[in-house]
């Protein structure tokens, strides 16, 4: 049994600003290396073999925090970087809607492309680290679209946002995938105590 708990990485500012990432390489800010800080802290109190990060700045600054305090390996895989969201990457909310109304985004990529990614991907990771505990640290929409896959739908990758620094695991064996947790995000301070410090 291999276990694999997806974390996203910490806020950045566009993140507060409701704007797309997507592959857009977008460093942290204050409140997501405190958000970072806490993953460390709470992963610490159990036992982990490995870190793997895409490749991004946000998500290898949040892994490399976490690393801190684990003191296990870490490496980048290119497997596990967010979803490209082609033409809409930059836009906020608002003009999104205005420019694309059906979510439509030119150039994004296909869902069944970053459905074989992430499948390929955990394949990889699971056969290379069989029956060890791994942290991946990825991005909202990708770990979105993994958990989408194997609850058969019941996750939706229209669901209500995955916080930063949370956390969302998944039991694999050969045979089977099991969900042990989704967006859990008790161990993460309040944004606002973030903000005071």
């Amino acid at each position: 049994m291999t276990e694999i708990c997806f974390i996203r990485h910490g806020e950045t500012d566009w993140n507060t600003a409701g704007k797309l990432q997507g592959r857009t390489d977008v460093p942290l800010n204050h409140t997501g290396v405190k958000q970072a800080e806490a993953c460390s802290e709470f992963l610490n109190h159990s036992e982990w073999d490995l870190i793997i990060a895409s490749p991004l700045a946000r998500a290898k600054k949040t892994a490399e925090i976490i690393q801190q305090q684990l003191t296990i390996p870490l490496i980048e895989m290119e497997a596990f970087i967010e979803i490209s969201f082609g033409d809409a990457e930059g836009l906020s909310t608002e003009e999104r809607t205005v420019l694309y109304p059906d979510r439509l985004y030119p150039n994004k990529e296909q869902a069944h492309v970053v459905t074989d990614r992430f499948l390929n991907g955990i394949n990889s990771v699971i056969e290379q680290y069989k029956d060890q505990k791994i942290l991946i640290v990825s991005h909202g929409a990708f770990i979105k679209a993994v958990f989408s896959y194997y609850s058969n739908g019941e996750i939706s990758t229209d669901s209500p946002r995955l916080s930063n620094g949370s956390l969302s695991t998944l039991k694999l064996t050969n045979k089977q995938a099991t969900i042990l947790n989704y967006n859990e995000a008790t161990h993460l301070p309040s944004h606002s105590s973030l903000g005071k410090k």
